[in-house]
C-alpha cells in the first residue's frame, strides 16, 4: 500500500498571537510521520482564514512564502467556523489527499492523537472522529450546555456520540460523498455520523489554551445546535403535532367537566387566576411551536434562496 498524503484542515479568526506556532507544531507530528513511514513527504497544511480582522492572514501568507506545503485560503469576510471548515474539505478535495484531518488553531486538541488517526485509517477506516476524554477545561456553563446538546440530539433522533468535535479524519472517499450533499448548511457533525462510511473513534486530551481567546460563545453554539437540529431530524415538528393535540384534548375534557357541572350542580365556573395562568401558559407553548416551525422554514429559506456558502478573496496554493 502506498503511503498516503495527509492534508491538516486548521479554520483559523483572529488567530494571530498563536497560528504559527500551531504550524510549527503541526509540522512536527507531520515530520514525525514521514520519518514512521505512515505518510508521504506531500502531505500539508491548508489554512482557512475565516475573514480575520488580525495579521493572522498576513502571518499565514509569509509561511507559504517560506515553505510550500502551508496552504491558504482567505474569505472575503467572516462566515463561521463550519464553512470555513467546509471550505478546507473542499479544498483539500480539489488541491488532492488521501485523508485529511481537522484541528482547531489553538491545539487545545492533542495533536499528536492524528498518529492514532492515520493508524486507524491506515487499518482501513474512512472515518475517525475524535472524542474528548473530559471536559475539565470548559466553565460549568459551557459543559452543562454541551451535555443539553448532545442528549437533546440523540433524542431527535441525529446519533452523535458525547464529547464528540470536529476533531476527525476522513477519507478521500468520504471527501466525495460530501460533494454529493448541496445543502449550503450542512452540519458535518451530523453529515459524517450518518453516511455510513467505517467509523472508528479515538480519545484525545485537551490542553489548556496557550494565546488568545475561544470565538465559540454562547450565540454561536446555540446556532450549530438549531442547525444540527434542523437539520437532521424532524421529531420537533412531530412534537408540535402531539403536543396540539393534548392541548385540544386538555381543554375538550375542561370543556365538559364545565357543562356537567353547569347541567347537575347549577355551578357557575369560576377561578378567573386559574384561567389568566392556563391561558399564559398556552400562549407560551403556542409561541415556542411557532417559533420551532419558523426554525424549519428558515432553513428551508436559506436553502432555497441557494447562496453560495462562502466567498474566497484569497487561495495559496
Amino acid at each position: 500500500m502506498n503511503k498516503p498524503t495527509l492534508a491538516i484542515i486548521v479554520p483559523c479568526y483572529n488567530e494571530e498571537l498563536c497560528i504559527e506556532n500551531t504550524v510549527n507544531k503541526l509540522f512536527l507530528v507531520i515530520d514525525d510521520l514521514i520519518k514512521k513511514d505512515k505518510i508521504s513527504s506531500d502531505s500539508y497544511l491548508y489554512l482557512v482564514d475565516d475573514g480575520s480582522k488580525d495579521a493572522t492572514w498576513d502571518i499565514i501568507a509569509r509561511l507559504h512564502d517560506e515553505n510550500k506545503k502551508v496552504k491558504g485560503l482567505k474569505f472575503i469576510r467572516n462566515f463561521g467556523n463550519q464553512k470555513a471548515l467546509l471550505a478546507g474539505l473542499e479544498g483539500v478535495r480539489e488541491l488532492g489527499c488521501d485523508c485529511t484531518v481537522s484541528i482547531d488553531a489553538d491545539l487545545q486538541q492533542d495533536e499528536w492523537a492524528i498518529e492514532k488517526f492515520v493508524d486507524e485509517y491506515l487499518n482501513g477506516a474512512d472515518i475517525v472522529s475524535g472524542i474528548r476524554n473530559d471536559r475539565k477545561t470548559d466553565p460549568f456553563f459551557k459543559k452543562l450546555t454541551a451535555i443539553m446538546f448532545y442528549k437533546t440530539m440523540n433524542i431527535l433522533g441525529a446519533k452523535i456520540p458525547p464529547n464528540h468535535s470536529d476533531y476527525r479524519l476522513v477519507s478521500s472517499r468520504a471527501l466525495k460523498i460530501m460533494e454529493l450533499y448541496p445543502e449550503k448548511y450542512l452540519f458535518l457533525r451530523g453529515f459524517f455520523n450518518e453516511v455510513g462510511l467505517k467509523t472508528v473513534y479515538v480519545n484525545f486530551d485537551v490542553k489548556p489554551r496557550l494565546a488568545g481567546e475561544s470565538k465559540f460563545n454562547f450565540f454561536s453554539l446555540m446556532a450549530l445546535a438549531l442547525n444540527g437540529i434542523t437539520s437532521y431530524s424532524v421529531v420537533p415538528l412531530r412534537f408540535v403535532t402531539v403536543l396540539g393535540f393534548f392541548m385540544a384534548l386538555f381543554g375538550l375534557l375542561v370543556g365538559i367537566e364545565t357543562v356537567i357541572e353547569k347541567i347537575f350542580w347549577h355551578n357557575s365556573p369560576n377561578g378567573w387566576a386559574t384561567i389568566i395562568i392556563l391561558l399564559c401558559i398556552f400562549g407560551g407553548i403556542q409561541l415556542f411551536c411557532l417559533g420551532l416551525i419558523g426554525e424549519y422554514v428558515g432553513q428551508v429559506y436559506r436553502e432555497v434562496k441557494a447562496r453560495p456558502r462562502y466567498v474566497k478573496d484569497i487561495e495559496l496554493k
